[in-house]
């Protein structure tokens, strides 16, 4: 009986071992290899903060610009109520993870009080010169929990230094004084715009330099690394995040977080009227460098704060498209908000974030695919426990599905148990393996075959796909159909955002004519033009309606039951009809419609008004002018200048002067200046008179184009209003 005992206790023994032995083999199964760049420790905490927010406030939000010259007097600033908490909590509200403080513009004015230079905070009225704004916007974030970054401009158009070596040590002193006064910092912000004309001490001169040399930018990141370790370094190309391309707030709809940076002619695209950073928004795939990108864009039209940007705040569905768009796509989104002249953030602007930051609550805090049952067409050595389809829904996202190394195209069933309604899709890689996928489907089990509702290239740190319609389905399949090594998957997640809404579309044609619509049916369309929102008693829209004078509309969709849209907001100035050009520059090369003058006063932006040549050895000569006439006197408040609205940049205007006249004949010089920013950002450009000017005749003189030799106008205007 004894012997029995040894002898069965000998095998359970052995056989313990052997399993053991089996499943420590199993356990022992490698990882997959890391492929191509990978991330660092400070970029994947960037990746995980996916928005944030940078805030413009200064001088600008004062005199209406948004680039000072750095001419303007700190006495200007005084904002009486200035609360960094507000701006800073309704980031928050937003779900918005930091915000970046301009602590310095290209105007020179630095809010906190430096030693670096008497052009600061403490000159102005503002806490009797003893405030310190980027102090306050620490201790907000310190409070509600928010990461905070910094960016101080290597531009600056006060420092009578600038261009010479002295100035660049002042640069770094001032990077010094912030990088280690006011951490930790989660980002150090850099943009380009370097050089051109200035104050500069009064010298009031243009002076250029060379930005990939001048500023030493290997010497001061390494000052960055040692004061800040955790700041990724933002710059357009990099180090550790590149620029988009544009101020849009989209990342390419293939976006590899790798990016091997081109000349300006070495891509696809003509260098001549484009954006030259055009090939940021996609990266390179299997590029040299992890440099993901970043997606600025305005919440309002403006960086920095104004009046008569009042109203045109991003609505909360127009930031969800961004969000889709940049964070959807492996990028991070970078909202631009701007206090106003009190030091608070708009009323209006502060619903806009929180009704966004409820409305990503409601749509992604539910993953619907959470108690799912995953088949895998193949697991990394067998092992599901550590590599298998169960990790896709732990919240971890640097835990994985993985496949053996020579299982590059796998298939993964989901089955939901039940039917479920759905219309977003997520997927994530363990970017800490590289970005490896390049193309997938995903089909739903439909009576009784599989159909493709959706498809995409790039995945890496995150990819929303958003579906056009809602799909009611128990099963669907993931097939990975093309990647770079086995797949390293981290997440799958699908999602219902809810129903809303269209909100309306207003245009405006020549004649002054308002028309209203939507690209689906509604109950009912409602407006208003007091600037008030509109409400069920609003007037209702039933054709379009006169508004020869201009003004703000205010358009709004609503159902039976008082369901309403969002609200959309549109800006018009004095109806154009009964004008035509009085005189325009000679046209050297004629290039069809292109050049018709028409297209100036046509209210129509897509059209265009261009004298650049084809043959680009040309040089243009400015200025180019364009005259018109009115047809009878009208007592001009602000002009209005359209540059081109198809993404190329050629002909655009950023210098100019407006003229009038009573006659045609004698001009008087009415407003001169520049259009800040325009390349990146081509919006409508509102110049205000400081005195309202009558006159039947304006002129339009360009003194100076960002790229190419001649110019385009989209469109010209006056606001009356």
């Amino acid at each position: 009986m004894i012997q029995q005992i040894v002898f069965c206790f000998r095998n359970r023994l052995c056989a313990g071992i052997l399993f053991l032995l089996i499943t420590s083999a199993a356990f022992s199964q490698a990882p997959p290899k890391p492929y191509g760049a990978l991330p660092t420790a400070t970029q994947l905490a960037w990746h995980e903060t996916e928005m944030y927010c940078i805030i413009h406030f200064g001088v600008d939000t004062y005199t209406d610009k948004e680039w000072g010259y750095g001419d303007e007097d700190p006495a200007l600033i005084n904002p009486v109520d200035f609360d960094a908490s507000q701006i800073v909590g309704a980031a928050k509200a937003g779900g918005f993870k930091g915000v970046v403080i301009v602590a310095k513009h290209h105007d020179g004015l630095c809010i906190w009080p430096t030693k670096t230079t008497e052009h600061n905070i403490t000159k102005s009225p503002w806490k009797n010169g003893k405030g310190d704004m980027v102090r306050e916007y620490q201790l907000a974030c310190n409070k509600l929990g928010m990461r905070m970054g910094l960016y101080c401009s290597p531009w600056d158009r006060n420092n009578a230094q600038y261009g010479t070596p002295a100035y660049v040590k002042t640069y770094r002193a001032q990077i010094k004084e912030l990088y280690t006064n006011y951490g930790p910092l989660f980002m150090s912000w850099h943009d380009g715009a370097n050089g051109g004309d200035g104050y500069y001490g009064g010298t009031r001169e243009t002076r250029k330099i060379d930005r990939t040399t001048y500023y030493g930018w290997d010497t001061t990141w390494a000052m960055i690394r040692q004061l800040q370790p955790g700041a990724a370094i933002f710059g357009d190309v990099g180090p550790d995040v590149r620029w988009v391309g544009n101020e849009e707030g989209h990342a390419g709809l293939t976006c590899w977080a790798t990016y091997t940076p081109q000349a300006p002619d070495a891509g696809k695209k003509p260098a001549n009227g484009y954006n030259k950073y055009w090939e940021a928004t996609e990266g390179t795939r299997n590029g040299a460098y992890w440099m993901p990108a970043e997606c600025d864009v305005p919440f309002r039209p403006g960086w920095f704060y104004h009046s008569s940007q009042d109203g045109q705040e991003k609505s909360p569905y127009q930031l969800l498209d961004l969000y889709y768009q940049s964070v959807g796509r492996g990028a991070a989104l970078d909202l631009g908000i701007s206090p106003n002249r009190k030091g608070l953030l708009d009323p209006q602007d502060v619903a806009s974030l929180k009704s966004f930051g409820d409305l990503l609550q409601q749509i992604f805090t539910t993953n619907l695919a959470k108690a799912a049952t995953f088949t895998a067409s193949n697991i990394r050595g067998k092992n599901t426990l550590k590599y298998g389809p169960s990790r896709l829904i732990d919240n971890d996202r640097y835990s994985y599905w993985a496949t053996d190394d020579s299982v590059t195209t796998p298939q993964l069933v989901i089955d939901l148990d039940k039917p479920a309604t759905f219309n977003v899709i997520r997927l994530r890689e363990n970017i800490k393996l590289g970005q490896r996928i390049s193309s997938f489907t995903i089909e739903a089990y439909d009576d009784g075959q599989w159909q493709q509702i959706g498809a995409g290239t790039s995945i890496g740190a995150n990819r929303l796909i958003r579906l056009q319609q809602n799909i009611v389905t128990a099963r669907l399949r993931l097939s990975i159909t093309g990647s770079g090594a086995c797949i390293a998957l981290s997440d799958f997640g699908l999602f219902k955002e809810p129903a809303h809404l269209v909100a309306p579309l207003i245009s405006r044609d020549r004649n002054g004519l308002v028309s209203l619509s939507t690209s689906s049916p509604v109950g009912k369309i409602r407006y208003t033009l007091d600037g008030t929102i509109p409400t069920p008693a609003s007037t209702a829209y039933n054709t379009p309606f006169p508004l020869p004078d201009g003004g703000l509309i205010k358009a709004r969709s609503f159902e039976a039951d008082n369901q309403a849209s969002e609200v959309t907001t549109q800006s018009a100035g004095l109806s154009k009809s009964g004008w035509h050009v009085l005189a325009a520059p000679p046209i050297p090369l004629p290039i069809g419609d292109r050049n018709k003058y028409d297209n100036t006063i046509d209210d129509d932006p897509a059209t265009l008004f261009s004298t650049l040549q084809k043959d680009t050895s040309l040089t243009g000569q400015f200025p180019q002018d364009i005259a018109i006439d009115m047809g009878k006197p009208q007592t001009i408040k602000a002009f209005t200048y359209l540059p081109r609205q198809d993404k190329r940049i050629g002909g655009i205007a950023d210098r100019y002067i407006f003229y009038t006249s009573e006659d045609g004949l004698t001009w008087q010089k009415a407003a001169e200046g520049e259009f800040a920013n325009i390349r990146s950002n081509p919006l409508e450009q509102l110049v205000p008179l400081t005195q309202p000017a009558t006159a039947r005749y304006f002129k339009f003189s360009i003194l100076h184009v960002v790229s190419g030799n001649g110019i385009t106008i989209a469109e010209v205007g006056v606001n009356v209003k």
